[in-house]
């Protein structure tokens, strides 16, 4: 029987401050101050750039493109930070980037016809700081979290996330109704992101990088040391038919999984709900996605992948219901549409790092972002296009979903079939001995 590669060599481990569930905590607070900006921002930015004369079309195509960067730019980042070894510098680049973005939208108001370009620019640019972060700062964390569980540790990481998810729409909300205007909202999420960055660099004194780029070569010594047999595969051979067959899964259930923007203009537009309370909604639906990560992040400590056939059958139903004109099942659709979030911003990640080596994180997770990212954008398009008839976009969702589930079942019974004799379902694969370094 096939085994799942090593998971880390012993030269690579190194003594850092803290238990493993500390280090969690830490990547998880740096997270959940970030959260309050992006998400702080994120439900306002179909308001905004219907405020500033764009169309349905326009919001949709605004909003899945920036979650197409945010997704398909890890294509470029993720290979990058492997050849590199440099996370950090990726993670800290990516972090700074959403800073800065998400502040300067206060000035698009006042710009004119210059201010719906330039908030669209901005908007991308927040979700493009997130390509540049994610795939380091996941191989970061996947690193400290083997120690704990990989479901248990990225759902408590993605727990604290959505705590920032959810606080940041409150402040946002908050400042909107004292001020009467949508900038001020954007302005005051300047002082979470200074919080996030001097936590960062203080981290960064502290926490080495996990390996450097010769860790590939001393994968390739440690399957031999290990006494693997058959001649060694090359990086690029290691990102297996059965990672292949995760990532095309995702680009349709993420074609399926409309953006929080395209329902935000729903919101206001067809619901009549004040933009003041688009903000509470978000929230609600983060308090669903931190409880979706949570729920499926343990049960895949026990269960394996097989938890996450749940996913297209959320998806399916947030366009049944969050594309409503009644309050009560839009509202319905909105936490669906939160839980699946939270599943595939968690769960999915452990599954992807349990299926490559180390070494191939990063470019791991590029590539399967590239496929999610692929996926949001072509259903930014499709919402955006058929918004005006629920039945057509109903049943493209439905189709996209049919063909997902048929993918992560053939995914779960192969990644069961390559799992090691014995290994607990959902368990990180036990690391092979390396011979000490001189």
């Amino acid at each position: 029987m096939e085994q799942l590669p090593p998971d880390r060599t012993a030269r690579h481990r190194v003594a850092l401050p803290g238990s493993p569930w500390s280090m969690v905590l830490r990547f998880g607070l740096v997270s959940l101050a970030v959260d309050a900006v992006s998400d702080g921002a994120r439900p306002l930015a179909g308001p905004l750039l219907a405020q500033l004369g764009a169309s349905a079309l326009l919001v949709g195509l605004v909003t899945g493109g920036a979650e197409a960067a945010a997704q398909g730019l890890r294509l470029v980042f993720g290979p990058w930070a492997d050849r590199t070894g440099k996370y950090w510098t990726f993670t800290l680049a990516g972090y700074a980037l959403t800073a800065l973005c998400i502040p300067l939208l206060a000035v698009t108001p006042a710009l004119g016809t210059a201010g719906l370009v330039l908030a669209s620019v901005l908007i991308i640019g927040d979700r493009v700081g997130k390509a540049v972060r994610s795939p380091a700062k996941t191989v970061l964390l996947a690193d400290v979290a083997v120690a704990v569980g990989r479901g248990r540790g990225f759902a408590v990481h993605k727990a604290l996330d959505l705590a920032g998810a959810f606080s940041g729409p409150l402040i946002a909300s908050a400042v909107i109704v004292a001020t009467g205007a949508l900038w001020p909202a954007f302005a005051v999420l300047a002082v979470p992101g200074a919080f996030a960055m001097a936590l960062l660099f203080w981290m960064r004194r502290r926490i080495p990088e996990p390996h450097g780029p010769r860790a590939a070569q001393d994968v390739l010594e440690a399957q031999g040391a290990a006494g693997s047999s058959g001649p060694a595969a090359t990086p690029r051979e290691r990102l297996s038919a059965v990672f292949v067959l995760f990532a095309v899964s995702a680009f349709f259930w993420s074609a399926g999984l409309v953006a929080f923007g395209v329902i935000a203009f729903h919101l206001t537009a067809a619901v009549e709900v004040p933009v003041p309370a688009v903000p509470l909604v978000y929230a609600a639906a983060m308090a669903a996605a931190a409880l979706g990560a949570l729920a499926s992040g343990y049960a895949y400590d026990r269960a394996g992948g097989a938890v996450l056939l749940v996913l297209p059958f959320l998806v399916t139903l947030v366009p049944v219901l969050a594309f409503s004109a009644g309050m009560g099942p839009v509202l319905a659709g909105v936490l669906v549409w939160g839980a699946a979030t939270g599943i595939q911003d968690s769960t999915v990640k452990a599954l992807v790092a349990d299926l490559v080596v180390p070494a191939r994180q990063g470019t791991a997770y590029g590539i399967f972002a590239a496929f999610e990212g692929a996926g949001a954008l072509a259903g930014g398009a499709l919402y955006g296009a058929l918004y005006g008839s629920p039945p057509a976009l109903i049943a493209a969702v439905a189709v996209l979903q049919g063909v997902a589930l048929v993918l992560l079942i053939a995914t779960v019974v192969r990644s069961h079939r390559r799992r090691a004799p014995g290994a607990a379902p959902g368990a990180a694969p036990e690391p092979a001995r390396a011979p000490e370094p001189e």
